[in-house]
């Protein structure tokens, strides 16, 4: 979901990739359709493992795993605290994708406000 907002909403400002550490084999339907209810397909999206994107130097990585990261990778990290919503029911589902939305939109934006202040020292 994370994903799929980040790329509606943000493409000028980042470029999202997600990954788990254990990723579910298809995305949840329940999640394809809370994702249809805000307009957003993410039909062609799949679950990736971490390993898959091992080779990739990333600028920030947004933790919703609720599992500590190790320090030592030399990329900032953001914790995000939300549930995973797979075994929710549909409506706790949806609450879940609205907080992802929020937390996408907050890092989208003060990803915009960083670029403007970058612009601005030029």
């Amino acid at each position: 979901m994370a994903e799929g907002f980040a790329r509606a909403y943000g493409n000028d400002v980042l470029i999202p990739a997600s990954a788990g550490f254990t990723p579910a084999v298809t995305v949840p339907a329940q999640t394809l359709k809370a994702m249809n209810e805000k307009n957003l397909d993410i039909s062609a999206h799949f679950p990736k493992s971490i390993s898959q994107l091992s080779r990739v130097d990333f600028d920030l990585i947004v933790n919703m795993s609720g599992i500590p990261l190790p320090a030592d990778n030399g990329t900032p990290v953001r914790d995000w605290a939300v549930p995973d919503p797979v075994a929710l029911d549909y409506e706790e589902h949806c609450k879940v994708r609205d907080q992802i939305e929020t937390l996408v939109m907050g890092l989208i934006l003060d990803l915009r406000r960083e670029a403007k202040r970058c612009v601005k020292k030029h």
